[in-house]
This record gives structure tokens, C-alpha cells and sequence, in this order.
């Protein structure tokens, strides 16, 4: 009978005895480190920035979620210095100062097209169609459209002999792009 014995008994003493002894890595940190977290917190460092002080300063690995519900056990908001730029009254100044250049990507075309282009968007689309909707080019005439599963225009209704000018079809094609992209397309 043969005896295989895979582990050998005496050089696992050996090693076993040989290695230093490993101080315990807290996996959380002390009351005082807390406080500080909160300080870090409080002068406006990013969960990353935290995250990464953690590591180098406490030695305490800590993942990004973990670092996110120690700032929420520790009842402490973010500041996000996103939110403190005000950037909304800049915009709002911008639109009321010269209301006219609002639609100013748009420009180019709008002088072209001397009535402009009007284009809505159905609330409910017919079977086998992602969007759906009307457009009113520039000369009066009403078209409705569709666009299906594939990415394919399509024009129905109105005079079956009318074909709309190139700079309406290419304002046209503009606004249905913002329009469709305005509703998550």
C-alpha cells in the first residue's frame, strides 16, 4: 500500500516559527480617526480623496462604498463644489441680456427659411414607430412624420406632388434631431 502524504510536517514547523508576527489590520477606523474623516469632510474632500487618506494615514483599506457609508453612519454631508459654482445665473443673465441669440445654434438656418420650420413630437407613437410626430415647413405646408425601429424618415399626409426646399428639409432635419434628443433619443 502506498502512502502519499502531500504535506510535510516538519518544514511547516519550521516556517511556521521562522515568520514574524503580524500585527492586525483594523478594518475600521478608531473614534479619532472618525473625527477627522468628518473634518476632511467638512473642508470639502471627494469620497476618493477620503478614501485615499484613509489608506496612507490610518493604513486601514477601505473601499469607496465602505468610505461612502462611514461619511453616512457619521451623519456628514457632502459638499459638492460642483454645486457651489453658480452657473445658473450666468445662464439666466446670458438669455435675458440678449433674448434674440437664445436659439443661436439654429441661426444659420432660421435666416434661411422665411417662415421657419415647426416640428413636434407625438405624446403617443403608432405601432412600429419610435417616434412620431408633424412639421410645418416654412411655405405652410404640414407633413407628418415617423421614424422607425431602424433609423428611416418617413413623410405621409399633405400634397402627394410637394417637395419642401433644401434648406427647409436641412432645418428640418436639425430640429428633429434636437427634438429627439431633447426626449432621450
Amino acid at each position: 500500500m502506498i502512502e502519499d502524504n502531500f504535506s510535510d510536517d516538519s518544514s511547516s514547523e519550521a516556517d511556521k516559527s521562522a515568520e514574524p508576527a503580524k500585527k492586525p489590520v483594523p478594518s475600521a477606523p478608531s473614534a479619532e480617526q472618525k473625527q477627522l474623516v468628518a473634518e476632511w469632510v467638512k473642508e470639502g474632500m471627494g469620497l476618493s480623496d477620503i478614501q485615499r487618506k484613509i489608506n496612507d494615514d490610518f493604513g486601514i483599506v477601505m473601499t469607496y462604498i465602505d468610505v461612502r457609508f462611514l461619511v453616512d453612519d457619521l451623519n456628514l454631508d457632502l459638499v459638492d463644489e460642483e454645486e457651489e459654482v453658480v452657473e445658473k445665473p450666468e445662464e439666466n443673465d446670458d438669455s435675458s441680456a440678449t433674448p434674440d441669440q437664445e436659439p443661436s445654434p439654429d441661426d444659420p438656418l432660421d435666416g434661411d427659411a422665411a417662415g421657419g420650420v415647426q416640428v413636434e413630437l407625438d405624446t403617443v407613437t403608432p405601432p412600429g414607430a419610435m417616434a412620431s410626430g408633424s412639421v410645418t415647413f416654412s411655405d405652410g405646408q404640414q407633413k407628418k412624420w415617423t421614424l422607425d425601429q431602424f433609423g428611416r424618415l418617413g413623410l405621409t399626409g399633405g400634397d402627394e406632388g410637394y417637395k419642401p426646399s433644401d434648406e427647409d428639409v436641412m432645418e428640418f432635419q436639425k430640429q428633429l434631431d434636437s427634438a429627439l434628443r431633447g426626449k432621450g433619443f
